[in-house]
């Protein structure tokens, strides 16, 4: 096994990145860019401008500096201590979304709902699932993510992706091994875009499914509260909010951190939640799930960074 290099802290880690296009900022508050509003700082964001200048940076960063992808934050847990080294945020520069015949074209960057939108102007139709997801592509690639009787492997035609060595890869749906919420791809593959194939369809159909959607969501999820989306996958032949359910754990809180009684596979930021509160609020869903039912949940929401007690390095609370 290759060893990995020490990490050298002698400067400030934005002081030993490669020339961009993008932009870099030292210690970001990534509380405010995901949606259960917790977490530590990012010792460094970078906002690529396009595809070839998030290339150039992994072909040119520094080999002991660890790198992590997010989208917006929807389906996320950074936890209090914070994340070390580069937070990568897919954002404007690989949003744009296209349409050819029947075929859409989006950057990972793009939200799934602007993606449906889209393909509903265009007459397409088959992807109005992505109305119900909050995300974006990249992430709904990296977890093959669905929604009312659709995944991701139903749609992609191709993915596009670059690795840490800055190399791009362009694949279909077989080589990335989709099952359930899960994709093979390498860990170090950052997804730049995808092509999706629609079918065409009435206008006024499309419209119906995808209002058919945003409602049945709006009144069975609570989607305007301080959460991160689907908790826990379902286990194989069982819906996990009737586990959660069925475990007494409707309304169960932990510190500022809530099991929704709308939904019980939805833990809720009721305000003053810190992440420590949410994660150790969902293991002990899962521990009494394991008790009742000899079932063990799983995570679907990803959970990032450190514990708390340390920052990244050179971040302290007021930077954060």
């Amino acid at each position: 096994m290759m060893a990995v290099p020490l990490r050298n802290l002698a400067l400030p880690l934005v002081e030993r990145l490669p020339q961009v296009r993008g932009k870099y900022r030292p210690c970001v508050a990534i509380a405010d860019l995901v949606w259960f509003r917790v977490g530590g700082p990012a010792e460094v964001m970078f906002r690529p401008a396009d595809r070839d200048d998030l290339s150039d940076f992994m072909r040119s960063r520094p080999r002991d500096v660890p790198v992590m992808a997010i989208g917006v934050g929807s389906n996320l847990l950074v936890r209090d201590g914070g994340v070390d080294g580069v937070v990568i945020r897919c954002g404007r520069g690989l949003s744009e979304i296209s349409v050819e015949g029947d075929l859409i074209t989006a950057g990972a960057g793009a939200l799934d709902g602007n993606v449906a939108l889209t393909a509903q102007q265009h007459g397409l139709g088959g992807v109005e699932f992505l109305s119900g997801i909050p995300g974006t592509i990249g992430g709904g690639l990296r977890m093959n993510a669905g929604a009312y009787g659709r995944e991701m492997v139903d749609v992609l035609v191709e993915a596009e992706a670059v690795d840490g060595e800055g190399k791009l890869h362009t694949v279909g749906p077989k080589d990335l091994g989709f099952r359930y919420r899960h994709c093979s791809a390498p860990e170090d593959w950052i997804f730049t875009k995808a092509v999706l194939r629609a079918e065409r369809a009435d206008p006024a159909v499309i419209a119906a499914r995808t209002q058919e959607i945003r409602d049945k969501r709006e009144a069975t999820q609570p989607v305007r509260a301080r959460t991160g989306g689907s908790t826990f996958k379902n286990p194989a032949g069982h819906s996990a909010w009737q586990l959660v359910d069925q475990a007494g754990c409707r309304g169960l809180a932990r510190g500022g951190a809530r099991v929704s009684e709308r939904h019980t596979n939805f833990l809720i930021n009721e305000g003053g939640a810190t992440a420590a509160d949410i994660e150790d609020l969902g293991d002990d869903v899962i521990a009494r799930v394991r008790a009742l039912t000899g079932i063990t949940m799983e995570w679907e929401i990803k959970r990032i960074g450190a514990l708390p007690g340390r920052g990244p390095a050179g971040c302290t609370e007021a930077q954060a």
